[in-house]
């Protein structure tokens, strides 16, 4: 298998890791799309929260998959080549996506 690699802000990811966000993904779609269908045929409003609710939870498991990922893979290898500004971007990444 050959090695992931963050250089020039791109990463070649395994198939395993590839085939799995792709699936969340798909999912989430569907599920948008059912929003879509509940709005339009006036769906009680509970009901499309619950459901938006629901895509919000999908996508943060989609995040915490690709941050794990990010920080087994891209931090821990450019540290190890010296490169310490990595732990900044980090920083900066996850307070763009805590807020």
């Amino acid at each position: 298998m050959a090695k992931e690699c963050c250089c020039e802000r791109k990463k070649k990811r395994s198939e395993k890791e590839f085939k799995s966000l792709m699936n969340r993904l798909k999912r989430i779609e569907g599920q948008v799309r059912g929003v879509e269908n509940m709005l339009e045929n006036d769906a009680y409003c509970p009901d499309i929260l619950i459901q938006v609710s629901a895509i919000n939870s999908a996508l943060n498991s989609f995040n915490k998959e690709l941050l794990a990922s990010h920080m087994k893979s891209c931090v821990v290898d450019d540290i190890r080549s010296g490169k310490d500004e990595v732990v900044d971007e980090l920083v900066v990444t996850l307070q763009k996506i805590m807020k």
